[in-house]
């Protein structure tokens, strides 16, 4: 793990970028979602990269400190005028650039996204930033303001309404945002509502193009993961569904430890192209997995009668 944060801290960027045009006082600093990219750092895996670092024992080394301090106030300094984030950049939001013929897909621009937002909440509230804040709690109404009116939200950058309510919903409860709020409970709601007889969730990139396809599509491990992970953050971990969700994913692990997943889950460009990252069957589970047993797997319950899935999940 020390091995993993130290190749971390190489890599950050510490380039200047085009982002500067429009944020001259804030200086680099962060890291990419490509393996080498000295210059775009992007918000969503800085936030990633600050939430593994806060969890080894480098964590409290001057380098390392030095390194969340600088990435912390890139993060800071990259709050659009909205109070949400993007992922590269600030305020390259105007949708007149968008009809020019090389509008690159109708997605040349950089706009804030609630599954980003929620990320970066995430990412301050494990750093020890009060909800009580101007800045996180303007964040917190950005996210809360993006809800949809069936009660999920949108994913920008995952496919993607399951994608997007994961994202909001663990931003909102890292924070300190109350599950029992109507809020929270509507965006369970709409999670139950799309949950398949087996136990799992899938969703179509057709979502994109037509709201009837939110939430439904053929069930993958990546986005029941995603579900599961959502009703642990609203407060549902010992609820039948959730545990329904951890049961297919460990009745769908092949025997080498591994899951199945032709379909694409993660956004490129939404409408246009999207990418199946063969990791995400793999990791998302695993971390579904391991949060749900922690939300269940309390000590007083050592020596009593457990669910299959409990003794399944301790013993993974």
């Amino acid at each position: 793990m020390i091995a993993a944060a130290d190749w971390l801290l190489e890599r950050e960027i510490r380039n200047p970028g085009d982002w500067l045009v429009l944020n001259p006082t804030v200086k680099p600093s962060g890291w990419a979602f490509e393996y080498n990219n000295r210059w775009y750092p992007d918000l969503d895996d800085t936030a990633m990269v600050l939430l593994a670092l806060s969890r080894i024992a480098r964590f409290d080394e001057r380098p390392c400190q030095d390194a969340v301090k600088r990435a912390t106030a890139f993060l800071d300094g990259m709050q659009s005028s909205d109070h949400g984030w993007a992922a590269f950049d600030k305020d390259v939001c105007n949708p007149i650039l968008e009809c020019v013929p090389f509008a690159d897909h109708n997605a040349m621009l950089d706009p804030t996204c609630p599954d980003i937002t929620a990320r970066v909440l995430e990412c301050f509230a494990v750093l020890g930033r009060k909800r009580d804040t101007p800045q996180i709690e303007k964040a917190v109404h950005y996210v809360l303001d993006h809800q949809e009116p069936e009660g999920c939200w949108y994913g920008r950058w995952g496919v993607n309404y399951i994608y997007g309510t994961w994202q909001a919903l663990l931003g909102l409860s890292a924070v300190g945002y109350d599950v029992r709020h109507p809020r929270i409970r509507k965006a369970v709601d709409w999670l139950l509502s799309c949950q398949q007889a087996n136990g799992g969730w899938g969703e179509s990139a057709d979502s994109y193009l037509d709201r009837s396809f939110m939430g439904k599509g053929p069930v993958t491990a990546s986005q029941t993961a995603w579900a599961v992970m959502s009703l642990i953050a609203a407060g549902d971990a010992e609820s039948d569904a959730c545990r329904r969700g951890a049961e297919y994913l460990l009745e769908t692990m092949g025997s080498d430890g591994t899951w199945e997943e032709p379909y694409f889950t993660g956004t490129g460009f939404p409408k246009v192209f999207y990418l199946r990252y063969h990791y995400y069957r793999q990791y998302f589970p695993l971390l579904a997995l391991g949060r749900y047993r922690s939300a269940v797997a309390r000590p007083e319950m050592e020596g009593v009668a457990v669910s299959p899935v409990l003794r399944m999940s301790r013993t993974a």
